[in-house]
């Protein structure tokens, strides 16, 4: 009976810690399956297929890893090979090549990209370095945050009216 309420204390212990993978804080309590999509660029289906390729339980608690799994997992997110159709970079405009990148990589390679369509001059660069929507979006009633004075119809006033 001691020995399973140590089991147990040990357990929480374990589950109260942060596990830390690529720059991102995971807490221990939380299953690998909806842990590793904490980390930027890793979504369900590949976090999925992390699991299964690793072997791993996706209801297992991060507080109970060991270090070598921790490794093992962040070494094969590093090297990550998804199929083309996965991968969050097709096409990579400097290799030509379809990649997935992760955590601090993707940040910033998308700064990168938003700064050459900058000194490219695009329409979607001059969006960006105006904070105005890249995408098509409408602007009458909407993208104003911090623009100043809003459109509208404005009341008349009470003089105006008693006349």
């Amino acid at each position: 009976m001691k020995e399973n309420q140590t089991e147990k204390k040990s357990q929480e212990k374990y589950e109260e810690r942060i596990i830390r993978i690529l720059s991102q804080d995971i807490p221990g309590n939380m299953a690998i399956y909806p842990g590793l999509t904490r980390i930027k660029g890793i979504s369900w289906g590949i976090s999925n297929a992390i699991c299964e390729k690793l072997k791993l339980d996706k209801n297992q608690k991060f507080g109970s890893l060991t270090k070598d799994e921790i490794t093992k997992i962040s070494d094969f997110i590093k090297n990550l090979k998804v199929p083309g159709y996965l991968a969050n970079r097709k096409k990579d405009p400097e290799t030509g090549e379809d990649r997935h990148l992760t955590a601090v990589d993707l940040e910033l390679r998308r700064d990168f990209d938003i700064k050459r369509l900058r000194k490219i001059r695009s329409y979607r660069g001059l969006r960006h370095t105006l904070g105005l929507p890249t995408r098509g979006q409408r602007t009458k009633g909407h993208f104003r945050k911090n623009k100043g004075k809003s459109v509208g119809i404005k009341k008349k006033s009470k003089k105006t009216q008693i006349k």
